[in-house]
């Protein structure tokens, strides 16, 4: 077998996760010096810094003041399920998917809570669905950013501004990296530790005075469990949206949060976070287009995601291996980066087609992308001699 050649230089980082993601620039637990630990998340200190997160959300992502943040319970996980628990069934929903994430809430609304009335509008890995078929006067579900397909809306312009049902809107891997169009959103969720790199189980739930209203005057014909409740005697929790949070917050996370949040104001704020996404994806787009063996799932330039990059192969002899044979394949190159310490946790979701998935967010440095790209043309080149040995 011929010997391949490994390049010199490698990636200052090599955290490419999809989630958790790489943490900010010039990280230290030297930044968490300040957490409360120990203290009362209800005392003066936990509630005061619980309050900073919500407003310097508001003020980074640019939510609309008459809009409520609040931080709640397991991950965007979560949140999602305490916004399609606490508003559903109002109406009629249109539940719109592409890729694992997505598909999970249809199974939720229509296994779990069996709503009588409900659409699906769902495509396949590396496309959207036609978003013209969506009803507004009905609830819609979707994600933002499909973190498993790489695949995004490229806008809000398909919702229109009046509208009878209200949207619900699943963008973890899109808030912080991609303009969120929050008049078209009635209900927005996210975790910590996507875009930002904060660390995982707490997520956020963004209301509009509509999901407000809603949550007000319907009650849902299900029992809530306690960790879902955002009312109480017809009237939202206002606490929730003020720091007190439903269940006991982890100090030291919210520490790190409020860490993240600053360096994105210290860097521009939201603009500088996009940009430095889409500088990173630009990497990307230039490798690809000179590539013989590599090439983006996404079909659709203008729907392609500037942070979860997924990637497939296009090399004729593993394009021509079966699913199980492309994965085995997919497998050995990523073992192969991980073993070099160039690139850790780039594999596709396990309910993706097999390739390649690279976190492209805010928090990691174009220049490490830059030299993670020989090494990813040295992984194939030698799991393809394996291949070839092999056959």
């Amino acid at each position: 077998m011929t010997t391949l050649t490994k390049p010199g230089l490698r990636p200052a980082n090599p955290n490419f996760s999809s989630g958790p993601c790489a943490k900010r620039p010039g990280w230290s637990a030297e930044a968490l010096k300040g957490a409360a630990l120990g203290r009362s998340h209800r005392a003066k200190i936990g509630k005061s810094k619980l309050e900073q997160a919500i407003e310097l959300t508001r003020e980074i992502l640019k939510v609309p003041a008459n809009y409520r943040i609040g931080i709640v319970p397991a991950s965007d996980t979560g949140a999602v399920e305490m916004a399609l628990w606490s508003l559903l069934g109002e109406r009629g929903v249109d539940m719109v998917a592409w890729e694992s994430f997505g598909s999970g809430w249809v199974t939720d609304v229509v296994k779990q809570l069996k709503l009588a009335d409900v659409r699906k509008f769902e495509a396949g890995y590396g496309q959207l669905p036609d978003l013209t078929q969506v009803d507004f006067d009905r609830d819609v579900v979707f994600t933002w950013n499909g973190t498993t397909s790489g695949v995004r809306v490229p806008n809000g312009d398909f919702i229109p501004t009046n509208r009878k049902g209200l949207t619900i809107c699943d963008a973890t891997s899109a808030a912080f990296a991609q303009k969120l169009d929050f008049e078209k959103l009635d209900v927005v969720t996210f975790s910590w530790q996507k875009v930002l790199g904060g660390e995982g189980a707490h997520g956020m739930l963004i209301l509009s005075p509509r999901a407000v209203e809603r949550l007000e005057t319907y009650k849902p014909a299900w029992p809530l469990p306690k960790i879902f409740r955002l009312t109480s005697g017809g009237k939202l929790i206002e606490g929730i949206f003020k720091g007190e949070t439903i269940n006991t917050p982890s100090m030291l996370c919210v520490e790190d949060y409020l860490d993240a949040l600053l360096w994105a104001k210290s860097i521009g704020g939201l603009d500088a976070l996009v940009a430095r996404a889409d500088a990173n994806t630009a990497v990307f787009d230039r490798f690809v287009g000179k590539s013989s063996w590599l090439g983006h799932l996404a079909v659709d330039p203008a729907t392609r995601s500037n942070t979860s990059v997924c990637l497939s192969f296009t090399d004729p002899d593993v394009a021509a291996l079966d699913a199980d044979g492309q994965a085995a394949f997919a497998k050995g190159l990523v073992s192969a980066l991980d073993k070099e310490g160039v690139a850790y946790d780039i594999g596709s979701y396990r309910d993706a087609p097999p390739g390649l998935r690279i976190w492209c967010g805010a928090t990691v440095e174009t220049a490490d992308l830059e030299a993670l790209l020989p090494w990813l043309d040295w992984a194939f080149a030698a799991q393809k001699a394996s291949l070839k040995a092999a056959a």
